[in-house]
């Protein structure tokens, strides 16, 4: 189903709001701040990640596509994940924290495709599966990287943990998706 309301510049504030003062609330206490959103959309369900960087740099990112808790406590959970869970970093610090910006992807539902020309670099993430291994680029990878459609399949690929032909291999399934992507940086005065 995706979460297909398209968010205002109000309910994105928020959501970056949420992200950040859940990020601080957890690594003082250990908990999620309790209270629901101002924005009655907010509490429709979606998968989402959150992105956490500390100038150009990625600091952390986890998300997921379930879509079985609504967007703003999804948004909390992953914005936990990305500054406590993400396997690649340490933890984030409550130092830290003010150092660093918040980014969330709002995710559609993951819909499969049966030609890789379907893929639109800047529009679409990938979600590569090939047995137990998958991965998932999002949209904005591709074109902060500069990628073309082939390279952003085979970083996907790798991202798995597969060889980086495996996308054009019988067997591997490929979706897309979309992401509503904003920034604390978007709304910086």
């Amino acid at each position: 189903m995706g979460y297909d309301h398209i968010l205002s510049d109000d309910e994105k504030r928020e959501l970056l709001r949420i992200a950040r003062a859940t990020i601080r609330e957890y690594l003082v206490s250990g908990r999620l701040p309790p209270g629901k959103p101002h924005k009655e959309t907010l509490l429709l369900p979606g998968g989402a990640f959150v992105t956490l960087h500390r100038g150009d740099t990625l600091r952390g990112c986890i998300g997921t596509f379930a879509e079985s808790e609504p967007i703003y406590r999804t948004i909390q959970e992953m914005a936990v994940a990305a500054a406590t869970s993400d396997p690649r970093f340490d933890s984030v610090t409550p130092e830290e924290l003010p150092a660093l910006t918040v980014e969330i992807s709002v995710l559609s539902s993951l819909v499969p495709i049966k030609d890789v020309s379907e893929i639109e670099v800047g529009k679409h993430g990938l979600h590569v599966s090939r047995g137990r291994f998958r991965g998932v680029l999002l949209p904005q990878v591709a074109t902060e990287h500069g990628w073309d459609r082939t390279t952003f399949l085979q970083q996907t690929c790798l991202k798995a943990g597969l060889p980086p032909d495996a996308w054009e291999l019988p067997g591997t399934e490929i979706e897309v998706f979309t992401a509503q992507v904003f920034s604390e940086r978007d709304y910086e005065d």
